[in-house]
C-alpha cells in the first residue's frame, strides 16, 4: 500500500442513538479531531516507506502481493488498506470468488495454490507475531515454496503492509478515499 497526502482535514461528526431503560431516546455526538498528515509531517520517513514497499514487491507475483496485503489488512482491521488492495486486485484481474475467500482461506483451500496458502499462513504468523511468534512449521512451509530472495521479499512485503496498516489506523484514514494518483 502506498499512501499519499491526507486530504481530509477534519472527520465528520458521528451521531449515535441510544435507548434508555425507560424507552427514551437520547442522541450523543462524538467528534473525532483531525489527525496529522503523515506524508507531510514526516516526508523523509514517508518516502522511505514508499521505497521499502517498492523494493519488497520487486520480483513478486502481483496477485500474491495483493493477497498478502489483503490478508494483513483484514487481520489489522484496516478498512482503508483493505478497500485499496481489494480494488487493486480487481484491477489486476483477481476474481471476486478469491477475494471473498481470503479471510477464510483455510476453509477454502481449493481457491489458492500451495504457494499462496504458504504466503497467507506466513502473513498471519508475522502479522500476529506477538501471539506465538512465527511457528517453525509455518516458516518451513513458506521456505519450501519460495527461494531465499523471494522469501525475503515476501517477509519485507508483510512488514510493509503491517506498517502501512498502522499508519492508516493511527492517522484515521477513511476507507474509500484512496489518494494515490
Amino acid at each position: 500500500m502506498v499512501m499519499t497526502t491526507n486530504t481530509n482535514t477534519t472527520n465528520a461528526n458521528t451521531t449515535n442513538t441510544n435507548t434508555t431503560n425507560a424507552g427514551d431516546t437520547m442522541n450523543t455526538t462524538a467528534t473525532v479531531s483531525a489527525r496529522l498528515d503523515f506524508a507531510k509531517s514526516a516526508p523523509k520517513v514517508f518516502r522511505s516507506l514508499v521505497g521499502f514497499d517498492a523494493a519488497a514487491r520487486d520480483g513478486l507475483d502481483p496477485a500474491l502481493v495483493e493477497l498478502i496485503q489483503i490478508r494483513a489488512s483484514h487481520l489489522n482491521h484496516c478498512a482503508y488498506c483493505l478497500h485499496m488492495h481489494t480494488n487493486d486486485a480487481r484491477k489486476a484481474g483477481e476474481s471476486e470468488d478469491r477475494l471473498h475467500m481470503v479471510p477464510v482461506w483455510r476453509e477454502a483451500r481449493h481457491f489458492f495454490t500451495e504457494k499462496e496458502r504458504a504466503a497467507l499462513a506466513l502473513t498471519e504468523a508475522v502479522t500476529r507475531v506477538a501471539d506465538a511468534g512465527v511457528p517453525d512449521d509455518v516458516y518451513a512451509e513458506a521456505a519450501a515454496h519460495f527461494d531465499d530472495q523471494e522469501l525475503a521479499h515476501v517477509l519485507a512485503l508483510i512488514l510493509t503492509i503491517n506498517t502501512w496498516n498502522r499508519v492508516a489506523l493511527a492517522t484515521a484514514k477513511v476507507a474509500g478515499t484512496d489518494e494515490r494518483r
